[in-house]
C-alpha cells in the first residue's frame, strides 16, 4: 500500500505543484516550452503507469482492506454514469480548447459550451462513481488520486490561464462554466446540439463499447451488476 501512496503522491505532485503553477513558469523560463511539455508529458506517462502498477498490486495485497460496502443499487448506475463520462472526455480530447497550451486560437464551441475542461469533468465523474462503488482501501487511494486532481486540475488551469492572459480568461469565463451546463442554465451560452452531439460523440460511444468489452478481462471486474450477467448469460 505504500507504493500506491507514493505513486499517488507524485502523479498529484507533477500535476498539481509543477503543471500550471509559477514552478512550471519559472522551469519552461530556464529550457523552454518545447523541451518542458515533451518532458512533462514523458514524467506524467511514467507516474500513471507507476500509479496503475501500484494499484493492481495493492488490490490483491492483504493490507487491501474493506472500509465500505456500496449501496448494492450503485453498480446498476454505472453505465448510464460512466457512459457520460466519456460523453465529455473523450470530446474534450478531440476538440480544442482555448486553457490549453498550444490551442489559444480555439473557438468556444462544442463540448466547451457544457463545460470549459470537458476532459476533466469526464475524469471526475469516472472516478467519482468509482470512488463510490468500490469501497476498498486500494480503490479509495487510486480512484481519489484522478478525482483531486480533476478538481484541482481546473482551478489550476484557470489560475495558469488567468495569470499569462488575463484578458482571454474573462473572455472565455464569461462565456463558460468549470460544472457542466451551469454557464448555459445561465443564458451565458446555448445548447448547440450539431455541435455537441457530433462525430465526437460516436467517437466516445465506441471507446466507452471497447471498455466495457473489455473491461473484465483488463481489471478483473466486470461492469455489469451480477443479477444483469445472469439475464445476459442467461444462467
Amino acid at each position: 500500500m505504500a507504493n500506491l501512496i507514493a505513486a499517488a503522491g507524485l502523479f498529484l505532485g507533477l500535476h498539481l505543484l509543477v503543471s500550471g503553477t509559477k514552478l512550471r513558469d519559472l522551469i519552461t523560463a530556464k529550457i523552454g516550452e518545447k523541451l518542458y511539455i515533451p518532458l512533462f508529458a514523458l514524467a506524467s506517462l511514467g507516474a500513471i503507469v507507476w500509479l496503475c502498477i501500484a494499484y493492481n498490486a495493492a488490490s490483491v495485497s492483504a493490507a487491501n482492506t474493506v472500509l465500505f460496502v456500496p449501496p448494492a443499487w450503485v453498480k446498476s448506475l454505472g453505465l448510464v454514469v460512466i457512459a457520460a463520462a466519456f460523453a465529455l472526455a473523450v470530446p474534450g480530447i478531440l476538440r480544442g480548447n482555448p486553457t490549453s497550451a498550444g490551442q489559444e486560437k480555439a473557438h468556444i464551441d462544442g463540448m466547451l459550451r457544457v463545460t470549459r475542461h470537458p476532459f476533466l469533468m469526464g475524469v471526475t465523474i469516472w472516478a467519482g462513481f468509482h470512488l463510490v462503488a468500490k469501497g476498498t482501501l486500494a480503490a479509495t487511494l487510486f480512484f481519489a488520486t484522478f478525482l483531486v486532481l480533476a478538481l484541482f486540475g481546473t482551478r489550476v488551469i484557470d489560475g495558469k490561464v488567468a495569470r499569462k492572459r488575463p484578458g482571454d480568461f474573462e473572455r472565455i469565463a464569461a462565456q463558460t462554466s468549470v460544472i457542466p451546463f451551469i454557464a448555459i442554465s445561465k443564458k451565458r451560452n446555448q445548447f448547440v446540439a450539431p455541435e455537441i452531439v457530433d462525430w465526437r460523440i460516436s467517437v466516445a460511444a465506441a471507446v466507452f463499447g471497447t471498455f466495457l468489452y473489455f473491461h473484465s478481462a483488463l481489471f478483473r471486474v466486470a461492469p455489469f451488476p451480477a443479477e444483469w450477467l445472469a439475464v445476459l448469460t442467461g444462467h
